[in-house]
């Protein structure tokens, strides 16, 4: 059972991904950036041809119409070059440019962009001799074996057809008139070059999905390594129980702090207790500022006691509002009723101890409550 959870069969996760990237450890193939470079090579070939051709013929203008004194003169080879350089900046620039764009463009298709300081820092482990043979001669080692002879067979194969095909055309150049023997020799030059390009499409469509399944498989993981991330992301049972209990008591906290503000406190008796506040003034429905069971509940009604709110015994409504409405939030409105009764019984009590009317009847136990906001428990 121990050698089962070692091995690789769970799916990498996204933290695992992630991770990944920020290692520099993606997706690659070798042979599909090479196909970019070479491919953007010979487009840009054929695209800069006419300009290419023009700056040659300009360079061969001035190699072949050195007078005497200026082939003596120091001078001229720094004045020479500079005019070479001066007529290739354009050509030469464009195909560059071209070249560089088809390289990155190649190079992110499989695993998109990704740059990492982290793969740019020195490894240990790539100075170890014992791996360095192990890369030699491993698998990985093979593939790449097979796969530089299926290139090189491929190469030749094509170049040899390719070269048969154009043997007649590639003749025919030493007949053509200046200056279009040089487009046309740029022309051809660049159009055996994108199909020999297009060759290495077979090992390309080979390699890229091995390259794939190559890199989803290193990143599989063990299903202890899920379980440590699952444990390491939600945080283990016991930091897990204090942040809990940490958050519990910061609501008691608060609650206590509530009830003395509140109009009154509805009780089971003692099993449940739910503080309520309304202000006349305002637009908002009553709400619950604090509620309990048990020892919560014993602890309101303390605090209300301790803070002369009163407190009324209602076991139905205690339960409804304890089980339908949070903290802080107001009560349904199926509940209108009943509490407005115990609301305006309150108010009622309060006048009366200030010496203001008479003293009200106790509201009744059979409150309107609505069959579907009952909450029926045993005592």
């Amino acid at each position: 059972m121990a050698e089962t959870d070692q091995e690789r069969t769970e799916e990498p996760t996204a933290k695992k991904m992630e991770q990944a990237r920020e290692k520099g450890q993606i997706a690659r193939s070798k042979e599909l950036g090479t196909l970019g470079v070479l491919f953007s090579s010979a487009v840009a070939l054929i695209l800069i041809a006419p300009f290419l051709s023009t700056s040659l013929q300009r360079i061969m203008t001035m190699q072949f119409s050195l007078d005497r004194g200026a082939i003596f003169d120091p001078n001229t080879a720094f004045r020479f070059w500079g005019e070479i350089g001066s007529a290739l900046l354009l050509p030469m620039g464009l195909y560059f440019f071209i070249v560089a764009l088809g390289a990155f463009i190649a190079n992110i298709i499989l695993g998109g962009f990704n740059f990492s300081w982290q793969a740019t820092y020195p490894k240990a482990s790539k100075m170890n001799p014992l791996k360095g043979l192990k890369r030699m001669f491993g698998v990985q080692a093979l593939v790449e074996l097979i796969k530089s002879i299926a290139k090189f067979g491929v190469v030749v194969t094509v170049a040899f057809f390719l070269l048969r095909w154009q043997f007649p055309n590639i003749i025919r150049l030493s007949d053509g008139l200046l200056p279009y023997i040089f487009v046309d020799a740029v022309e051809l030059v660049g159009l055996i070059f994108l199909l020999l390009v297009c060759s290495l499409l077979v090992i390309v469509s080979i390699d890229v999905p091995y390259q794939s399944h190559k890199h989803h498989k290193q990143l599989k993981m063990t299903k202890q390594e899920v379980k440590d991330e699952r444990k390491n992301a939600e945080g283990s049972p016991e930091v897990k129980g204090k942040i809990r209990q940490m958050q519990l008591s910061m609501l008691m906290r608060r609650m206590m702090q509530d009830v003395p503000q509140a109009d009154v406190v509805v009780t089971n008796p003692t099993h449940y207790a739910v503080a309520l506040q309304y202000d006349p003034m305002g637009n908002s429905a009553p709400r619950v500022v604090a509620k309990g069971t048990d020892d919560i509940a014993a602890k309101i009604r303390e605090v209300a006691m301790d803070s002369q709110v009163p407190i009324l015994q209602n076991p139905p409504l205690a339960r409804a509002v304890y089980y339908t409405t949070k903290i802080g939030h107001e009560i349904p409105e199926g509940l209108f009723m009943a509490v407005a009764q115990i609301l305006a019984y309150v108010y009622q009590l309060r006048d009366y101890k200030r010496g203001r009317g008479k003293r009200p009847r106790t509201p009744s136990k059979n409150l309107p409550i609505p069959d579907h906001l009952r909450y029926d428990d045993e005592e």
